[in-house]
C-alpha cells in the first residue's frame, strides 16, 4: 500500500489518500477525509477505470483505456460544511479529473453526481484526436443511502455516456460519517443483493425471420493476463467469436487479439478480465468462487459499437460456465458456446483459464471439459459392441430353434 499524507484542504482537516496496487493497469484507491478535529467525515475505497472512444483526424475511431492512478492526488476533497456539500475530487495522469458530489436529506445521503474530465489535446494519450480541449462527462446518479450506513458494491457497475464508459467495482463509500467512525452497517447495491439476470426483453409479437450470417473462420487464439502486487493473478488463453442479433440481423465477429487491449483485477472471491478494442467498448468476464473450493464464470457484460452508429449492450450476472476446482485451470480445446442471452452468444476455441491461485505465472493442472474427454467414447464403443454381439447371438438362437422344430413332423 502506498500512502500520501498531504496538507489540509479548505473545509476539512487532514486527508489521507492510499493507493493499493492491484493489477498492473488497475489501482485500488482509498480516501480518508478528516475534519479540523481529525475525525473521519468522508471515507471511500474503490477501483475504477475509464474507456474513451474518440474520433481521429482521418475520420476513424480509436479507443483508449485509462486505468493507471499511481500519480493520483485529491485536491478539493472536502468534508462539507454549511455552505458546501462533501466531495471527492481526484486528479491523475495528464489532465484527468474525477469528482463525486454528495447531498444529505433527513435520514439519507445521496451520491448526487459523478463527473469525469479529460484533456483530449494530449497527443500522447489521444494521438490524432480530431477534437481539442477539456471534455467533461457528467452523470446524475441520485443514489440514496441511509445515514450511518456504508455503501458497498463489489460487483462491476458502469456508466456509459458520450463515448466514455466509466467502470467501478469493489466500492465502499460513506459520506457524513458520524462521530468519526466509519459504519460497519452496509447498504448493498442491487447487484450485490440477490443475483438476477439482466437480459433483453423478448418481444411478445411473433418475430420475423432473421438473416443468417456468413460463417466465420476460426478466430485467432489470444493470451491475456492480469497482475497484482504478488505477480500474475489471472491467466486466460482463448479464441473468441461473438454472435449477436440486432434488429433481426445476426452478426458474427472474431476478436483479433493483436488489436485488443485488456485489463482487470483480482480479489479473494472475484476476478475480472476486461477486453476492449476499436469496436468493442468492453467485454467483461467476471469469475467467482463458490463453496470455497471451486471457481466458475459468473458474469459476462458486453457493449459494442455497431456499423450504423448504435450501441449493442448485454449483461448477465447469473451464468455458470467453466467450473473447476480452485488451484487448477479450466480447459476446453473444442468449440464451446457461452449463451449470455438469446441475442448474444460467445463461441470459444482452445480455451484455458485460471482466475485464481496462479503460481509463478503459469497454469496449474487443467480440468478438461466434457467435450475434450475422449475417454467416454471407450465405454460407449465397448457397450455398443457387446449389445451388437448379444443381438447376433439371440437372432442365431431363434433361427436355430426354428430349424430344430421344423425337423419333427406330426404322425
Amino acid at each position: 500500500m502506498v500512502c500520501f499524507r498531504l496538507s489540509p484542504v479548505p473545509g476539512s482537516g487532514l486527508v489521507l489518500l492510499c493507493l493499493v496496487l492491484g493489477a498492473v493497469s488497475s489501482y485500488a484507491l482509498e480516501l480518508n477525509v478528516t475534519d479540523s478535529e481529525k475525525a473521519t467525515c468522508l471515507y471511500a475505497k474503490w477501483q475504477m477505470n475509464f474507456t474513451i472512444r474518440y474520433e481521429t483526424t482521418s475520420k476513424t475511431y480509436k479507443t483508449v483505456t485509462i486505468s493507471n492512478f499511481s500519480t493520483a492526488t485529491h485536491n478539493g476533497s472536502i468534508c462539507g460544511d454549511g455552505h458546501n456539500n462533501p466531495k471527492i475530487a481526484v486528479q491523475f495522469g495528464s489532465g484527468f479529473s474525477w469528482t463525486v458530489n454528495f447531498t444529505k436529506e433527513a435520514s439519507t445521503y445521496s451520491i448526487d453526481g459523478i463527473s469525469f474530465s479529460y484533456n483530449i489535446s494530449d497527443n500522447t494519450t489521444f494521438p490524432d484526436a480530431k477534437d481539442k480541449g477539456i471534455l467533461t462527462v457528467h452523470d446524475a446518479v441520485g443514489f440514496r443511502i441511509p445515514l450511518n450506513n456504508i455503501f458497498r458494491c463489489n460487483s462491476l457497475s458502469t456508466l456509459d455516456k458520450n463515448g466514455v464508459v466509466q467502470s467501478y467495482w469493489d466500492v465502499h463509500v460513506q459520506a457524513f460519517v458520524q462521530n468519526g467512525t466509519v459504519s460497519t452497517k452496509e447498504f448493498l447495491c442491487e447487484k450485490d443483493k440477490t443475483i438476477t439476470t439482466v437480459v433483453p426483453i423478448t418481444p411478445t409479437t411473433a418475430p420475423s425471420p432473421t438473416t443468417t450470417p456468413t460463417p466465420k473462420e476460426k478466430p485467432e487464439v489470444g493470451s491475456y493476463s492480469v497482475n497484482n502486487s504478488n505477480g500474475t493473478c489471472l491467466l486466460a488463453t482463448m479464441g473468441l467469436q461473438l454472435n449477436f442479433t440486432h434488429d433481426k440481423v445476426v452478426s458474427v465477429i472474431n476478436i483479433n487479439p493483436n488489436t485488443t487491449d485488456f485489463t482487470g483485477s483480482c480479489q479473494p472471491q472475484t476476478a475480472l478480465l476486461r477486453l476492449n478494442c476499436s469496436n468493442i467498448k468492453y467485454l467483461d468476464f467476471v469469475f467467482a468462487v463458490k463453496n470455497e473450493n471451486r471457481f466458475y464464470l459468473k458474469e459476462v457484460n458486453v457493449s459494442m459499437y455497431l456499423v450504423n452508429g448504435s450501441v449493442f449492450s448485454i449483461a448477465n450476472n447469473n451464468l455458470s460456465y467453466w467450473d473447476a476446482p480452485l488451484g487448477s485451470s479450466y480447459m476446453c480445446n473444442k468449440e464451446q458456446t457461452v449463451s449470455v442471452s438469446g441475442a448474444f452468444q460467445i463461441n470459444t476455441f482452445d480455451l484455458r483459464v485460471q482466475p485464481f491461485n496462479v503460481m509463478e505465472g503459469k497454469y496449474s493442472t487443467a480440468q478438461e471439459c466434457s467435450l475434450d474427454d475422449d475417454t467416454i467414447l471407450i465405454p460407449i464403443i465397448v457397450g455398443a459392441g457387446l449389445s451388437g454381439l448379444i443381438i447376433v447371438i439371440v437372432i442365431a438362437y431363434v433361427i436355430g430353434r426354428r430349424k430344430s422344430y421344423a425337423g419333427y413332423q406330426t404322425l
